[in-house]
C-alpha cells in the first residue's frame, strides 16, 4: 500500500509497505528500500530492527490520519494518507456544482438503496451500498440536494463505470 505521508513544515514523502512476514516488512521512502521488523511491545510502543539496529518508537494516534511518533528522543507530527485517502481529499477540496452523477468505481452487485429518487440527502450521506471484492462499499453523495435519479435496483450486478445515482444541488 501506498502512502503520502507528511510533516508539519515539509513536503511528502511516498512511503509503500509491503509485509513480507509475520512483523517483517518492505518499506520503500521515494525509491529507497529498507526491511524492518517490527513488533508491538506496548499499547503504543514498537519495538523495531533495522539493518541491524533496534530502537523503540511511540506512537501516538491524532485523529483519522494523524499521528505523533517519539524516536530517539526526537518528535515527529506525522499525516499519513493512502492514496484512495488522498484522492478523496483532493476531490472534495475541489468543491463540484451543478447536477453530480456518481459511476461505480469497479464492478459488483448493490446491495442496498439507502434512500430513493426523489428524496433529499446531505452531502456524505450514503445513498447505495455496492458489494465489491467481497466489501460492502458505501458510496456517499458528494453534495446536499435531491436524488434525481437511481438507475440501479438492489441484486443488480453493475459494470465499473455503471451510473449509480445522480443528485442535483
Amino acid at each position: 500500500m501506498n502512502y503520502l505521508v507528511t510533516q508539519k513544515g515539509s513536503p511528502g514523502v511516498t512511503v509503500s509497505l509491503r509485509e513480507s512476514g509475520e512483523g517483517i516488512y518492505e518499506i520503500t521512502l521515494d525509491g529507497r528500500t529498507v526491511h524492518v521488523d517490527a513488533v508491538r511491545s506496548g499499547p503504543t510502543i514498537y519495538s523495531i530492527i533495522e539493518d541491524g539496529q533496534q530502537f523503540e518508537a511511540m506512537v501516538d494516534e491524532k485523529g483519522a490520519h494523524g499521528f505523533d511518533v517519539l524516536v530517539a528522543g526526537r518528535i515527529f507530527h506525522l499525516e499519513a494518507l493512502d492514496e484512495r485517502t488522498k484522492l478523496l481529499a483532493q476531490t472534495a477540496s475541489s468543491a463540484p456544482t451543478g447536477p453530480q452523477s456518481i459511476v461505480a468505481e469497479m464492478p459488483g452487485k448493490v446491495v442496498k438503496l439507502s434512500v430513493a429518487a426523489g428524496e433529499s440527502v446531505h452531502e456524505g450521506q450514503g445513498v447505495v451500498i455496492l458489494e465489491a471484492m467481497k466489501m460492502e462499499n458505501e458510496i456517499p453523495s458528494p453534495i446536499a440536494g435531491v436524488v434525481k435519479e437511481i438507475p440501479v435496483s438492489e441484486g443488480q450486478t453493475v459494470e465499473a463505470g455503471a451510473l449509480l445515482f445522480t443528485v442535483t444541488p
